[in-house]
């Protein structure tokens, strides 16, 4: 299924079950809400005509047939006055309220529509609960099966000289608000239908805009692969311009431009294979010779030199390979490994211990001096840039001078006594291959010392400053962040 599709699958069967049940919650809540404000409104009608009747009531008028009753005669006018009222768009042509008012036993002795007077409504729940002090309403049903037939009665007590001598009944139809509740609930259910139109539309449109700009990642992302196996260089598709894509999309772009720049950075790889090259060009040609001079007869002496040259170059060599191993390692690497806090004293000593032949073979003192924290840092790596750091200041340090190892919290500085290096030199300390000079003028090293030491720092997060101290070079690695 293309991702399109899924798309819009996906957000019109959301988008449908929050309409459901939304306009479902909408039209279930209109007639119980229209019903509520129609009780609210006849609890005041009650109350005001049970005030009105309570004269004639406790008189002993409206028994009579209400013949003598002013509240009755009110009534029987107001319900034959005719109406035209227009009201929100519908006109109301009738007048619905049905009044009826029992004496303190429950018998009827006033209807409005002369249906029920002397009958027993005691039973009845809006007077029997009136007459017991409680709030007293019903809805009954004029047809039982007929749900639209309903009607609803209010009661309100009949009060005289702090007494209940009867109870007053406003009754008025559910139908005469039928059509409002009908015409709300097809307000609602129109209105829910526009908008779930209008949110399809709307999930279209975001469908159709996130599936181009991922077609337009997609033809970029192959526009920028490389030939196939056994395809010709320029039959490879030229690169298109990075899509001008808003939001996490654009990033993808730029950061999908930024790996076909790492990926089509001949120049560097290029620049790589030629440094290592020389590199290796020399220890192999000094050996090569070396072997070959070996072959003839020579006195002893020379044959001692010649095999002396054999055995350093290849330990030369010996180191260049170690080291492109260790830098490839690291390479492979995204940030260092901590099982629990290190002390860089403990790495520093650890580092000491490794260098401690080479320096004693030079004539040169290695010196701890300070104390050093303990972090989360990795307590191997550090090692490694120190060891690294140790054997290039002996590289550069005049023998039987000393190196010193000095720790100051979570900075730890290597210091030698050696001649320095040229300051133009300095910011390019730490790329890989590029040596400077020794002070025998030979130039040795492989420069991935500094780059192995530059590594560790970035994989913990630190930094590495290099500066001449006249005389000497100082190296700190700041570990702290």
């Amino acid at each position: 299924m293309r991702l399109g599709i899924r798309l819009l699958f996906a957000f019109f069967l959301i988008n449908g079950i929050a309409a459901f049940f939304v306009l479902r919650v909408f039209t279930a809540e209109i007639k119980p809400s229209v019903r509520e404000v129609m009780e609210d409104m006849m609890v005041d009608t009650a109350y005001l005509l049970a005030e009105l009747a309570s004269e004639d009531l406790a008189a002993g008028h409206l028994p009579q047939g209400g013949a003598r009753s002013a509240f009755a005669r009110q009534v029987e006018r107001y319900a034959q006055h005719p109406v035209q009222a227009p009201i929100w768009g519908f006109t109301k042509q009738s007048l619905d309220y049905r009044v009826y008012v029992t004496d303190a036993k429950g018998k009827v002795v006033f209807d409005s529509r002369h249906e029920a007077e002397g009958q027993d409504f005691s039973q009845w729940r809006d007077v029997a609960r009136t007459l017991r002090g409680e709030y007293g309403a019903r809805m009954t049903r004029e047809v039982p099966q007929d749900d639209g037939s309903g009607v609803m009665h209010v009661a309100a007590p009949v009060v005289a000289q702090g007494r209940t001598i009867g109870v007053l009944t406003v009754a008025k139809p559910v139908r005469a608000v039928q059509r409002f509740i009908d015409r709300a609930e097809h307000k609602v259910l129109m209105g829910g239908v526009l908008l779930l139109l209008l949110s399809a539309a709307v999930g279209v449109g975001v469908t159709l805009w996130m599936v181009w700009n991922v077609r337009r990642l997609r033809d970029y992302a192959l526009s920028v692969q490389g030939p196939a196996l056994g395809e010709a260089a320029s039959a490879a598709p030229q690169p298109l311009a990075v899509p001008a894509v808003p939001g996490e999309l654009g990033d993808l772009a730029r950061a999908m431009d930024r790996m076909r720049e790492r990926l089509e950075g001949h120049d560097y790889v290029q620049a790589y294979v030629r440094a290592l090259t020389h590199e290796l060009k020399s220890p192999v040609a000094a050996i090569r010779g070396a072997g070959e001079l070996l072959q003839d007869e020579l006195p002893a002496a020379d044959r001692s030199v010649f095999a002396t040259q054999v055995v350093q170059q290849s330990e030369r060599l010996q180191r260049l390979i170690d080291r492109l191993l260790e830098l490839s390692k690291l390479d492979q690497r995204h940030h260092a490994d901590s099982p629990g806090p290190v002390a860089l004293r403990d790495c520093a000593q650890a580092a000491l211990a490794h260098s401690q032949a080479r320096a004693a073979q030079r004539g040169m003192a290695l010196v701890l001096q300070g104390e050093g924290d303990s972090g989360p840092w990795e307590a191997e790596l550090v090692t490694l840039a120190l060891t690294n750091l140790l054997d290039n200041a002996m590289d550069f340090a005049p023998p039987g001078s000393t190196v010193r190892v000095e720790l100051d919290g979570a900075r730890v500085a290597v210091q030698d006594a050696g001649p320095g290096v040229p300051d133009f030199a300095l910011p390019r300390l730490g790329e890989r291959f590029f040596t400077t000079a020794r002070p025998g003028g030979e130039r040795s090293g492989s420069g991935l010392g500094l780059a192995i030491v530059r590594r560790v720092m970035a994989l913990h997060g630190g930094r590495m400053h290099i500066a001449n101290t006249q005389p000497g070079l100082r190296v700190t690695l700041d570990f702290s962040r």
